[in-house]
């Protein structure tokens, strides 16, 4: 009995061993079929267990129970090629012997995969459809590469999607209609591609979307009603060819970028009630008439744009601005009128253009009277014209319901018989609704702008000591990713799959909890495209060091392509870039010091405190330190900017 059970120990080992050898074999056949790329060279000759591989940069691997979950990788090879054709191109893309059904086929057998992420990496060709048998995938991203043809329809199988991110690339038919099927979708981003045809209704059915994101394609016809997706934040479809009126916006929504797209007609009074939202630019569109006055009080509007459309008439003259509206463009339009005192440059707090136009001041350029008299002209024109149809219309049907009724009782008066017909109008209701925000000052997309709205959003949550344990694997040395002045600072994974940071900092007992709280919960609500999140925090009770004081745990968004610092000392950053990333620094400061009240002051601009995600975009982390720590801490002299 006893040689049974050694066998049986023997034969599960030496099976556990396979399934641990048969995954290794399936990463060097991806690593083949893309070609040996340097960020896979560490397979060479590791003879460790790839579960165990440090997660790099450009490279992660993650396991559970000997089978690959995650398989992230980037490359160096950039799509940026504009009469890309089909065809493999030197140093650009991939062979020409190159096979994408060959690759995809091999990450199929790789069952367990949750998050794939490919990116850069030269591949090229139509995506399979054979993509849906990744049955388990929550999370794909395959940006920046050489992909034609269609978006596979099988796509919508993958039912486990939490993501998809197919920026990029040169996708040029139209997008599946039957996307709807993915219920569990947040995040749908298609940027920069050649995608046409109509926004798929379908999309208005997914109850669970939070960002989506299909600027720079070539989509046309009308944008849906999109007040079902309850749960929407993000809203791109910048530089398409849209060309209906502005549709009805769901009422959270935080950021909308229309821009650059052939909306006509009114901005709908709706927009006037959308009370998250934040960022809204309807620049470059045909879009007639007074803007609301309400869009300029929104309570939670920074950032305005209204330029090059047809707008006419006047604003009012005392017209009320929002506390938080920090730049307004009104620039290139045809308005009249004197110009709102909210809107004069006399205060440094906000910034207006509003030249291009025929107001009645000294500031910015205008145009004659006459310029804008036609437009308005033609304003009161339709007006009178439709009023006079109206009337018109009203008349001849109510000659015909008397003649009706005329004709009618002739025929029922022999009968003596006395009806009464109730006539039922049916009236549809058809509001439009439109939303936009601007890609601030710098055409750059907010990569991952504020999830929820700064009003509604969810109290600081509480995490438990025993979620953070579990995340950080009982914060094992592996997941340290550094340690500051305010303490140490890991990297975690929450029970559904999020990557988190974790920063540990030490108050002094004097601080009461109740007190700390309602300072978490201030920073936690300070969402903007530029910081990085503040998730929730753990106050340990019976955590406590040498001098009596308490543990704080703060649970962080998770940036995963390092500091500006870094990028820096290993000189891989152009002019353009560095120029952008302090750009969308100043943003964030400028968010800190006027978007809030009270404004958030003494952060601690250093160039390690300055995170890159994984697009370049820049976040501002430790903001609002001295909130918490107060007189716990004296800032560091070297290298600190007061901002």
């Amino acid at each position: 009995m006893g040689f049974f059970y050694l066998f049986l120990l023997v034969l599960f080992s030496w099976s556990c061993h396979g399934l641990q050898t048969y995954q290794t074999q399936l990463l060097l056949q991806i690593r083949k079929h893309l070609e040996y790329p340097s960020q896979l060279q560490i397979l060479d000759n590791y003879n460790g267990d790839l579960c165990n591989l440090s997660a790099m940069s450009n490279l992660t691997i993650s396991c559970q129970d000997n089978f690959v979950t995650e398989f992230k990788i980037r490359g160096d090879k950039v799509a940026n090629v504009s009469d890309f054709n089909g065809y493999a191109i030197p140093s650009k893309t991939l062979s020409k012997t190159f096979s994408i059904d060959s690759l995809v086929t091999t990450l199929t057998r790789l069952t367990s995969l949750k998050v794939l992420s490919l990116v850069s990496l030269g591949i090229w060709g139509p995506l399979p459809d054979k993509i849906h048998r990744l049955y388990s995938l929550e999370f794909l991203d395959l940006s920046s590469n050489f992909m034609f043809g269609s978006i596979p329809p099988q796509i919508s199988r993958m039912v486990k999607l939490q993501t998809i991110t197919l920026d990029g690339n040169y996708f040029n038919d139209t997008i599946p209609n039957t996307l709807d099927s993915l219920s569990n979708l947040s995040v749908l981003s298609f940027r920069g591609n050649r995608l046409k045809g109509q926004f798929p209704s379908s999309i208005c059915r997914i109850s669970s979307l939070k960002d989506v994101a299909m600027c720079h394609n070539k989509l046309s016809g009308k944008l849906p009603d999109l007040s079902s997706l309850t749960r929407l934040r993000v809203l791109d479809v910048r530089e398409n060819r849209f060309d209906s009126e502005l549709p009805v916006m769901p009422q959270g929504l935080v950021t909308a970028l229309l821009a650059k797209n052939l909306f006509s007609g009114e901005i709908p009074a709706q927009f006037g009630v959308l009370s998250h939202l934040q960022h809204l630019d309807l620049s470059f569109n045909q879009l007639s008439g007074a803007p609301p006055s309400a869009l300029f009080d929104l309570p939670s509007i920074s950032y305005l744009n209204l330029a090059s459309n047809v707008l006419s008439g006047s604003l009012p003259e005392h017209l009320t601005c929002g506390s938080k509206l920090g730049f307004v463009d009104i620039s290139n339009n045809k308005l009249v009128g004197v110009l709102p005192s909210c809107l004069d440059n006399k205060s440094d707090k906000r910034v207006v253009k509003y030249g291009g136009n025929c107001l009645s001041t000294d500031g910015q350029q205008q145009h004659q009277g006459l310029y804008c008299k036609e437009a308005n002209t033609r304003r009161s024109g339709r007006k009178i014209a439709v009023l006079v149809a109206i009337i018109v219309v009203s008349v001849l049907l109510l000659m015909l319901l008397a003649f009706g009724i005329l004709i009618l009782f002739q025929r029922c008066r022999p009968r003596r018989t006395f009806e009464t017909h109730i006539l039922q109008k049916v009236v549809q209701d058809n509001p439009t609704t439109g939303v936009s925000s601007e890609v601030l000052a710098n055409a750059r997309f907010i990569s991952e702008v504020a999830r929820l709205g700064t009003q509604g959003a969810p109290i600081c949550r509480l995490f438990s000591m025993e979620e953070l344990e579990e995340a950080t694997n009982n914060f094992d040395s592996s997941m340290f990713m550094g340690e500051g002045f305010t303490g140490k600072l890991y990297k975690g994974r929450l029970e559904n799959g999020t990557y988190v940071a974790i920063r540990s900092l030490t108050l002094q007992k004097k601080y009461s909890i109740q007190n700390l709280k309602v300072r978490l919960d201030f920073l936690s609500k300070l969402h903007h495209p530029h910081l990085v999140g503040l998730l929730g925090h753990c106050i340990a009770g019976g955590v406590q060091d040498d001098s009596g004081a308490s543990k704080v745990f703060l649970v962080y968004d998770y940036v995963p392509n390092g500091n500006y610092r870094m990028h820096l000392s290993e000189k891989v950053l152009k002019w353009s870039d560095r120029l952008a990333i302090l750009i969308d620094v100043a943003k964030a400061v400028h968010f800190l010091h006027t978007g809030v009240i009270p404004g958030v002051y003494n952060n601690r601009l250093k160039t390690n405190n300055i995170l890159l995600d994984e697009h370049r975009l820049a976040k501002l982390s430790d903001y609002g330190m001295f909130i918490i720590m107060e007189e716990n801490e004296k800032l560091e002299p070297k290298e600190n900017i007061r901002g």
